[in-house]
């Protein structure tokens, strides 16, 4: 089955934005995902501020980890996203279920999830037909 979805052109500058972007996103959840697998003593500590018990901590890092490795590979990159999207949306989750307040740095998973977005929507003309932000002009 072949898509119907034409590509749309992507800059030069938008392409190299997005990589750099995309790099970010994977270094800082490479980052984080370490060091919940290694129980770093921060990691343990705000896993557990969170009302998660310490033997969770590598398994949520694993599980972080997997995400990252199907956003990190280009043919997977949007169903990473889509998983990434997921993970932090459950970090949200968890911060408002035991009452920190919602607007200091507790969205940062969500700036996050849309970083990780526009990093893929920079890069990839389908996803800026699938998903256009400005209406397409009529042709005749």
């Amino acid at each position: 089955m072949q898509s119907t979805i034409q590509a749309a052109p992507v800059s030069r500058t938008s392409l190299w934005v997005g990589r750099i972007l995309h790099w970010i996103v994977l270094l800082f959840l490479i980052f984080d995902g370490v060091t919940k697998v290694l129980k770093a003593s921060p990691s343990v500590k705000g896993t557990m501020e969170l009302g998660y018990s310490e033997a969770l901590v590598p398994v949520i890092g694993m599980i972080l980890l997997v995400c990252v490795l199907f956003y990190a590979i280009p043919q997977t990159q949007v169903l990473g996203a889509i998983l990434i999207t997921g993970y932090l949306g459950g970090a949200v989750a968890s911060q408002v279920r035991v009452g920190k307040p919602l607007f200091s740095n507790e969205l940062f998973p969500i700036y996050f999830a849309g970083l990780a977005w526009l990093a893929l929507f920079l890069q990839d003309g389908r996803l800026r037909e699938l998903v256009p932000f400005r209406s397409q002009r009529a042709t005749s």
